[in-house]
């Protein structure tokens, strides 16, 4: 392996997955959703915004509508 590399002549490409990527957004949660998955985190071994995401990739794909209950 050499000690140096010359990167300086490299030709950069953009990322032809950069459509593919996650958007990063800001949302609050109540603390016991975070604990709930950082729980199963320590169970599956993926991290807990992962296991979010994939929760609500299946609400999205099975069209799994969220059930109101207003309490007076």
């Amino acid at each position: 392996m050499r000690n140096h590399y010359d990167f300086s002549k490299m030709k950069s490409k953009k990322n032809s997955y950069a459509k593919a990527l996650k958007t990063p957004v800001t949302i609050r949660l109540d603390k016991e959703i975070i604990e709930y998955f950082k729980a199963l985190t320590a169970k599956t071994g993926l991290p807990y915004q992962n296991l979010i995401n994939s929760y609500l990739r299946e609400c999205v794909i099975t069209q799994r509508e969220p059930k109101m209950v207003w309490s007076a």
